[in-house]
């Protein structure tokens, strides 16, 4: 970042009468002025390969560690690993006349670090391009993210198209319209951002977004991580309760070393999705593993289910211990603790400031959460399990609901505290919280 923000600040070239540069302020001068189109194509292409080549490879070894090449052939184990690296992108796939269309959300948390990792490697590429600091602080327009981040997206989508045509068959049919709309998603959500920090520019940005729309953002982030923080170890402790189900259902399938694996990996592809449908149960509406099913601290109605051992952390149907309709309390005491730690870091006295700060902070995560989960679920089978998954709207709803007022009720419950420290400081003739850092004046 800090070469970055040299390139950014400084001068594209030098002027009559300065000072020769020395041959480091060249060399990075021309390290941050690459031809800005073709390094953010190549740039979005490797985004979109890395993976790619990652998928395929890991299904060619898969394939020879399980058949030895006594069935199919190498070139059908590579179709496989790009029809997983398509199926993160939304593709969905037909096996066997049964249409799949749940989206293996590690992959894609796979593609999209990728994506962040090579957007900021491609911002610090192009860096010295467009003006610098100070003439874009005079309010000259800056278009060096935005033109960087529409070729980037191009470089990416092409090779997501070219995958979909060279892996896709008339059994499988991936929809080429998915893959090009997550393509660009991805882009858009984890390559803009990367592009502008790795370019310097998010540090020109973000003085000038105003400080209660930059607070309850941070907020919105704090809510969203302590909460899937707390679905992850919801799941964990789940399936640790009763991992000897987990285990008999592995025994039971008769797989090798290299068959177990494979599972494994599968496993943890679909981990994300499993603590979304860990979120869903927590908030209240919970999800549906089948046509008719529904999995609640209200209620579990179970029907036979495939033999996946994620699936040994799902609870007993039967009657409901009364202690599990509290878990319905738990987003409102996460976002109430995000909201209080939120303002014991950057205090202020106004009351309104809080509320703003608490209720739409929350309000954004709930949104959020909501768009996640609606990618959570779909079909993973044929019959019953063409309904697998939370039901995003009372989601939505509930996570809404929950976050905003467990942020309203932090903020204003830390912005008391706060104020009476101050108050009970006032009468003591003591400086109170916010004046006792202040450094004193020297004689």
């Amino acid at each position: 970042m800090g070469s970055t923000m040299t390139s950014l600040h400084s001068p594209p070239a030098a002027r009559a009468g300065a000072p020769a540069r020395s041959e480091a302020e060249l060399r990075r001068e021309l390290s941050t002025r690459r031809p800005l189109v073709l390094t953010a194509t190549l740039g979005g292409a490797v985004a979109a390969a890395a993976p790619l080549v990652v998928c395929m490879a890991a299904a060619l070894v898969g394939w020879f560690v399980t058949d030895a090449g006594a069935h199919g052939s190498p070139s059908g184990a590579l179709r496989v690993g790009a029809l997983g690296w398509l199926t993160a992108h939304g593709s969905g796939v037909t096996v066997e006349g049964v249409r799949l269309t749940a989206v293996p959300l590690g992959l894609t948390l796979l593609c999209a670090w990728t994506v962040w990792r090579v957007g900021q490697r491609v911002g610090e590429s192009v860096s010295g391009h467009g003006p610098d600091a100070d003439r874009i602080a005079d309010g000259e327009r800056d278009w060096t993210v935005p033109v960087a981040g529409v070729v980037f997206a191009a470089g990416y989508t092409v090779v997501a198209v070219a995958a979909t045509s060279l892996a896709a068959t008339v059994e499988t049919a991936p929809g080429v319209e998915r893959v090009v709309l997550w393509s660009v998603l991805l882009s858009a959500a984890a390559g803009l951002p990367a592009l502008a920090r790795g370019s310097g520019r998010a540090a020109v940005w973000l003085p000038g977004v105003p400080p209660a729309a930059r607070d309850a953002l941070a907020l919105c982030r704090s809510i969203l991580v302590g909460w899937l923080a707390v679905a992850t170890l919801t799941l964990l402790v789940a399936l640790a309760l009763d991992f000897s189900t987990a285990a008999n259902i592995v025994s039971q399938l008769h797989t090798d070393a290299g068959d177990t694996a494979l599972l494994g990996l599968l496993t943890l592809a679909v981990v994300p999705n499993a603590v979304l449908f860990a979120s869903a149960y927590l908030l209240g509406p919970g999800f549906a593993v089948g046509t008719g099913t529904l999995v609640s601290p209200g209620a579990v109605v179970l029907g036979p289910l495939p033999m996946f051992p994620l699936l040994a952390a799902l609870p007993d149907g039967g009657p409901i211990p009364g202690w599990a309709g509290w878990l319905m309390a738990t987003p409102v005491l996460v976002a109430a603790l995000a909201a209080a730690r939120s303002l014991h870091r950057r205090p202020t006295r106004a009351w309104d400031r809080a509320a703003v700060r608490g209720c739409g902070g929350g309000l954004a995560a709930g949104l959020l959460l909501g768009l996640l989960t609606a990618v959570a679920g779909g079909s993973v089978g044929p019959g019953r399990m063409t309904d697998v998954g939370p039901a995003t709207v009372d989601v939505v709803l509930h996570a809404v609901t929950a976050f905003g007022i467990g942020g309203l009720l932090g903020a204003l419950g830390m912005t008391w505290w706060q104020l009476r420290g101050r108050g009970a400081a006032r009468r003591l003739g003591r400086p109170g919280p916010a004046t006792s850092l202040r450094r004193r004046p020297t004689h």
